[in-house]
């Protein structure tokens, strides 16, 4: 019984497929950023460095005071070659839908208005090597709360 015992203790120990010994690996390229707009019209950050194709958790604080109506922000990131002028002053025609046009492909990501003492977290995936601006579309922001996420 001792030697039936020890087999299986053997087998059991040499066993290939035991899951125990398994270690998976896991990606875990991701990075968190924090940006603050201001009651100034100022983002704390101009330029934001990832990697490509890895997850960005986004965040975004307006650590002012004044309500979103008067000074909402937000953080939206625009698509390489996006004239970014042009594309601000389309956004102002999107108040309805937080100064972000609907159907535009030149969007990658963005968060949500937030007024004074409010925050909101974004999650996207970095995209392909190179410079991408990022820009507030509350009427007049784009021109001072810009900045560029540079991904290698």
């Amino acid at each position: 019984m001792n030697f039936f015992i020890s087999m299986l203790m053997v087998l059991f120990i040499s066993n290939p497929f035991n899951t125990s010994e398994v270690t998976p690996e896991i990606d875990t390229q991701k990075t968190e950023i924090v940006i603050e707009g201001t009651d100034q019209m100022k983002f704390n950050l101009s330029e934001i460095n990832v990697k490509a194709g890895e997850t960005v958790t986004l965040t975004l604080k307006h650590t002012g005071k004044l309500p979103k109506a008067a000074m909402g922000h937000n953080w939206v990131l625009l698509a390489s070659g996006t004239d970014v002028k042009t594309f601000a002053m389309e956004a102002l025609k999107a108040r309805d839908n937080e100064y972000i046009p609907k159907g535009t492909e030149q969007v990658l990501a963005y968060t949500a208005l937030v007024g004074g003492g409010e925050e909101t977290t974004i999650e996207f995936t970095a995209p392909a090597a190179g410079e991408y601006d990022f820009i507030c579309t509350f009427p007049g922001h784009y021109a001072l709360m810009k900045g560029k996420l540079i991904v290698e």
